[in-house]
């Protein structure tokens, strides 16, 4: 009777346990290639699946759920800037976030 009560819960705890995926947020510094990827992935346009997937498999990661421009000031602390909040040598890059999961 014990071995049943057991195997009961075992199997309700079994069955209520959710699979959670694991994600993950990259962030990249958006340099112009002259192939138009930086213009696809900063889009969201659907060109860019492509490369987002790519990029999360090259990480080991399943998929890319989702692909965006992402600007300076989102990224609090991370990126560097001088005093006077303009750009190294006149030039901003842009950044592109790419969030994969498993």
């Amino acid at each position: 009777m014990r071995s049943v009560i057991a195997a009961l819960a075992v199997a309700a705890v079994m069955s209520g346990a959710v699979a959670h995926a694991e994600k993950r947020l990259f962030i990249l510094a958006d340099h112009a290639d002259g192939y138009g990827v930086d213009n696809c992935l900063a889009s969201g346009a659907a060109c860019g699946k492509a490369v987002a997937n790519s990029y999360c498999r090259s990480h080991d990661f399943a998929q890319a759920d989702s692909f965006r421009k992402v600007d300076r000031d989102d990224i609090t602390g991370a990126i560097p800037t001088d005093g006077s909040g303009g750009c190294p040598g006149g030039s901003c890059n842009r950044f592109i976030a790419i969030e994969c999961s498993r």
